[in-house]
């Protein structure tokens, strides 16, 4: 390779690396900006911002990304607020930012709303995550073979989360048939355009969509009152990511989730706020890796 081609070669990787780690698309001009988990997103970011700028004055953007999008867009300064459902690593990249925990969140199984399976064991889903269980009549369903739709990667929200919840290994492979997708709502759109296939993702955002169905697990629904109490059992925490020292107006919007009208608005959106999951915070067991 000529020194010329191998220079273009790494000022092209350069581009691409910086454009991995730029907000989506769609941003505009706006006093605050928000990226990352598209489960806080969907499911309470939207009517928590207009909210706040109805108060205050103060528009924020939001986007989506991912969890790690989140964290990590933060850290370079970016944006001023992520939305993460998982740990930040020990790594440069994930640096310098401070998890602020404003709600509770589940894992949950979801399939196509006309699959007539309603029910999954935590092993079925081991199996069905690992490619031993193949076929839906192996889970009570129809005799046709499982679409299983997954998160790219080991270390979104959902992925690292759910790897650590139901194998408590954090580099668990799942089966190389899996159709892999960057985001949660790739997945949840998947799901429910397609009645063979079944994904995880997150309760908050993934019961806003009419064509999806949440199986319960181990014969427990994932109810708001299961989940707040710890009866579902794959229960997980939502994060609003700051800078350790947030800027003045993000330490604002901070406080504005936080408060009793925040966290109201939350809980309106069918999300456990804090109070409502007071109970789950001695129950939640998963150490920062």
């Amino acid at each position: 390779m000529s020194i010329r081609n191998s220079m273009m070669g790494c000022v092209l990787f350069a581009v691409i690396a910086a454009f991995m780690l730029m907000p989506e698309a769609g941003f505009g001009k706006g006093d605050l900006r928000f990226a990352g988990c598209g489960i806080s997103k969907n499911a309470f970011m939207t009517e928590l911002t207009s909210a706040y700028k109805k108060k205050t004055g103060k528009s924020i953007v939001v986007g989506g990304g991912g969890a790690t999008k989140g964290i990590r867009l933060v850290s370079n300064g970016s944006v001023q607020l992520g939305g993460t459902c998982r740990y930040k690593l020990d790594i440069s990249l994930e640096k310098g930012v401070r998890l602020n925990h404003v709600a509770w969140d589940a894992l949950v199984v979801i399939v196509n709303k006309n699959n007539p399976v309603n029910n999954i064991t935590r092993e079925q889903l081991k199996d069905v995550l690992i490619g031993k269980i193949t076929n839906w009549k192996e889970l009570g369903g129809e005799d046709a073979s499982i679409r299983l739709l997954v998160r790219k990667g080991k270390i979104s929200g959902v992925g690292l989360t759910l790897r650590q919840i139901l194998f408590n290994d954090p580099k668990q492979d799942f089966t190389k048939t899996a159709l892999i997708r960057k985001s949660s709502g790739p997945i949840e759109e998947g799901v429910e355009s397609d009645k063979l296939a079944i994904g995880v993702s997150g309760i908050s955002s993934s019961k806003k969509r009419m064509g999806l169905k949440a199986l319960n697990l181990d014969n427990i629904a994932p109810t708001k009152e299961n989940i707040r109490t710890g009866k579902y059992t794959m229960f997980r925490p939502l994060y609003l990511v700051t800078e350790d020292n947030p800027s003045p107006e993000a330490r604002k919007f901070l406080n504005f989730a936080l408060s009793e009208e925040g966290q109201k608005i939350i809980s309106q959106q069918g999300t456990v706020n804090l109070a409502e999951g007071s109970s789950l915070n001695p129950k939640w067991t998963l150490s920062p890796l």
